[in-house]
């Protein structure tokens, strides 16, 4: 799946895995390779993250379910745990400086495409 802002009129991820059940949930991105401009991981249902066993920083942009942006949390860092977004029913985790480097920002809207 790809993510683009609408409001921005950008892609804010070309390529992004999905975590929607308990195994990928949990696993997240713990052992991943850091992720490059363009990858992110979606995870879902999701309200908060924690960066527990992490290698590296991550943007995490907190998304309700009408795919509106609702908090953005910049440069997570290893082992640090993000206060939860109770209007979040997904995040989007990204690499560190994406969110910036896609100016998104809380009241995007945001939209799946197919890849």
């Amino acid at each position: 799946m790809k993510v683009y802002n609408v409001t921005q009129q950008q892609w804010l991820a070309e390529r992004t895995e999905i975590a929607e059940n308990f195994w990928t949930r949990l696993r997240g991105l713990i052992g991943h390779a850091p992720l490059r401009p363009g990858e992110a991981m979606l995870i879902r249902p999701c309200k908060g993250v924690h960066c527990w066993f992490m290698g590296f920083p991550l943007d995490i942009i907190f998304v309700d379910n009408n795919w509106r942006v609702v908090s953005v949390e910049h440069d997570m860092r290893p082992w640090a745990v993000g206060r939860p977004i109770k209007a979040a029913a997904f995040v989007i985790e990204m690499a560190s400086g994406e969110a910036q480097r896609t100016q998104t920002m809380v009241g995007d809207q945001l939209q799946a495409r197919a890849t």
